[in-house]
């Protein structure tokens, strides 16, 4: 049954075939109507995988996160090792001018949709290490970045945070989309 959001009289909206009152009967009884897109990105957001990609100390940073007292599998977010099987590209550390084609290349590799966190200083804008001719200034030169974590090094709750802006951001586009159709 194609479920489209109708207006109804008295400014109620049901779903074809739903009114407003069986909609909540449905979800007392732990039946809830959505869209595919919806949940799509509400499986995609609350199953990131991680590519490691730790260049500096931001990277020690990173993997306590992931250790057992910041504990990074009840948010769903499972490291991997390979571009093949990450969606989410994790930057942690200076990015030299040399690292940059490899960088674009372990991104080009990861399955769509894929998203890139830039962590830390270093790999947002360049660091302190900003005047030296062999850094880039900022990972989003070599690849688009949707979400920076700001620190020197950031701590493990920042990084959770900015996780948590990403599925945030992941779930958004979802609604945009549904929007739009």
């Amino acid at each position: 049954m194609e479920m489209k959001p109708q207006t109804a009289p008295a400014g109620r909206v049901e779903f074809e075939g739903f009114t407003e009152e069986e909609s909540v009967r449905l979800q007392r009884a732990g039946v809830f109507v959505s869209t595919i897109e919806q949940l799509k990105a509400w499986a995609r957001a609350n199953s990131l995988w991680p590519l490691t990609f730790g260049l500096a100390c931001c990277a020690i940073e990173m993997m306590g996160t992931g250790a057992s007292h910041y504990d990074l599998d009840r948010f769903g977010i499972i490291f991997r090792a390979s571009p093949r099987q990450s969606d989410v590209m994790i930057v942690a550390g200076t990015v030299t001018k040399k690292m940059g084609p490899l960088l674009r290349r372990l991104y080009d590799q990861m399955p769509d949709p894929k998203w890139v966190v830039a962590m830390g200083s270093c790999a947002t804008a360049g660091g302190p290490y900003v005047r030296s001719y062999a850094v880039m200034k900022g990972v989003d030169q070599a690849v688009p970045v949707d979400v920076y974590i700001p620190g020197c090094p950031p701590s493990p709750p920042a990084l959770i945070y900015g996780l948590t802006k990403l599925q945030e951001k992941i779930r958004a586009e979802a609604r945009r989309k549904v929007g739009r159709a």
